[in-house]
């Protein structure tokens, strides 16, 4: 498949040459199946310091999660080891992004996944069947379809289950045998039926904790994994940089001939770390909204927003159009919202405005948009 015109280019094919690099220059310790070893897989995620010598060129790995260092690399010995690992947090933390990074790095494919949702049925994870294949030649190898558990057993890889609380519990505890016993049976096969994990297997699931609750995951199954919490950003300025990094990305991707605008992106990492977090840089107390305040919901208001002026203005950050989109992220689940967004305007932005000027003047002026 050619990827150079997909909305989203898998892992692996973004960065691409970044991953070759690593994996030529790779001398160190690697368990068994894996493309790479720990200390490459967590350079590929983390970056370096100086740019690789490669093929005549130098390669620069970029850091590309903006987070918690020790966390990845506890991830990465997780999943050398025999128990499986759950990233969990709350929504818009970069759990699938980290889970996508790790199975790239580790596996050469971030794709070998499991979507968890109220209807994912137990053949969706494990194997389904060719039914005129089985009806001709009754059941055999041929007439099997894999699914994303079996090929990762299959061929030593990682399979990550996106949601994984938001599938039924019956649905979830399939996952307790394989993870225990790496062997998974299929009767219709009778003595053939038994598939033994090669080593490279294991799984990456994630789940909000905003879903606690919805299918909560049974004992025996949580004792099958480790678990990770992913924690929002806590820093204004790394948020910023998120945000810009992400908004870089998208933009190359849709040959967006526009730079972002670092002034606009310190805004909006300061209103959703504030909207978030309850309280102001100044000391005000803050009615936080109900709904998510992520990173990620972050970089999707700014990306409209730079949509829009480019499309259909000279390619100059709006600041009535990014309180409209910032009002559509926030009311999206609750009305009320607003008016905490309204409450947020008339004193935070208020005073940052009279004392700090510019933009902020402009991001107060903006309020009219909030109705």
């Amino acid at each position: 498949m050619d990827y150079r015109t997909e909305l989203k280019p898998p892992v692996e094919v973004r960065y691409r040459e970044e991953l070759e690099a690593l994996q030529a220059l790779d001398t160190d310790r690697k368990p068994l199946n894996w493309k790479l070893s720990p200390k490459a897989v967590r350079t590929f995620i983390l970056g370096s310091r100086e740019p690789l010598s490669w093929n005549g060129r130098e390669i620069r790995i970029r850091k590309k999660y903006l987070g918690n260092d020790a966390l990845v690399e506890r991830c990465i010995i997780t999943l050398a080891g025999s128990r499986g690992l759950m990233l969990v947090g709350e929504p818009g933390t970069a759990k699938t992004m980290l889970s996508e990074l790790l199975s790239a790095a580790i596996s050469g494919t971030s794709m070998n996944t499991i979507q968890g949702t109220a209807g994912t049925t137990e053949d969706m994870i494990k194997y389904s069947w060719n039914y005129a294949l089985l009806l001709a030649k009754g059941p055999s190898r041929e007439a099997l379809v894999p699914s994303p558990l079996y090929v990762g057993m299959e061929q030593g890889i990682l399979t990550r289950f996106e949601e994984i609380t938001r599938t039924p519990a019956e649905i979830q505890d399939s996952l307790i045998s394989v993870l225990s016993d790496k062997v998974l049976n299929v009767p219709e096969l009778g003595e053939e039926g038994l598939l033994f994990a090669k080593a490279g297997f294991n799984v990456i699931g994630t789940a909000n904790t905003r879903d606690k609750g919805v299918n909560e995951m049974s004992s025996a199954l949580k004792r099958r994994f480790n678990f990770e919490t992913v924690m929002p950003v806590r820093d204004v300025t790394l948020e910023k940089q998120i945000i810009l990094n992400e908004v870089e990305e998208l933009a190359r991707e849709n040959q967006i001939e526009m730079e972002p605008d670092e002034d606009v992106a310190e805004i909006l990492a300061a209103t959703y770390h504030e909207l978030r977090e309850g309280v102001s840089s100044m000391g005000h107390r803050i009615d936080r909204p109900s709904a998510v305040m992520s990173t990620a919901e972050a970089v999707s208001v700014y990306y409209q927003t730079m949509l829009t002026a480019y499309y259909y203005g000279d390619s100059r950050m709006d600041m009535g159009c990014l309180v409209q989109n910032l009002v559509g992220a926030v009311q999206k689940e609750n009305g009320d919202d607003l008016e905490k967004l309204r409450g947020y305007f008339e004193t935070v932005i208020r005073d940052k405005g009279g004392k700090e000027g510019g933009l902020w003047s402009s991001y107060y002026a903006a309020r009219k948009y909030l109705r």
